[in-house]
């Protein structure tokens, strides 16, 4: 039976929502990671003053025209992750490609941080790996997971 929903054949549609699913998942573990970082105090969410979280979290890198990075990742993540959900639900060509351009944005800024914490800080916060690696496999399964064009 042909899902009308996804323009896809019923294989390659149950194969096309897999990967929004996917998608939605990480970028719900991304929305969590980001949401500890900006209600719970550092010391507390890091485990301590004296670990390279926190460290990472009270560097001059934690905010962005004076907005936390985490308020920043709570807002974007959620915005992605709804337009992820909406995915799901009907498929768009138009959203998969406003989600393509926030995964590699968010990949960019994933990269950036990584820098950061690797070469500037010598330091890493587990949150922001969790949240970076994520994204970085969220970019690898929307470039890599092909879909049926039509």
């Amino acid at each position: 039976m042909i899902n009308l929903k996804y323009p896809h054949s019923s294989l390659k549609t149950m194969s096309v929502k897999t990967k929004y699913k996917i998608l939605l998942v990480l970028f719900a573990i991304c929305f969590i990671a980001s949401a500890i970082l900006s209600f719970i105090p550092a010391e507390q969410a890091c485990g301590g003053t004296n670990t390279t979280c926190y460290t990472v979290q009270t560097s001059n890198y934690e905010k962005v025209f004076g907005i936390r990075n985490a308020y920043l990742g709570l807002v974007g993540f959620a915005l992605i992750g709804f337009l992820t959900f909406l995915q799901i639900k009907e498929y768009s060509k138009e959203r998969r490609d406003l989600i393509k351009y926030g995964v590699t944005f968010a990949s960019i800024i994933a990269i950036y941080f990584l820098y950061i914490q690797f070469f500037a800080l010598d330091a890493l916060c587990k949150y922001c790996m969790v949240i970076d690696s994520a994204t970085l496999i969220s970019l690898g399964i929307t470039l890599f997971w092909k879909e049926k064009q039509k």
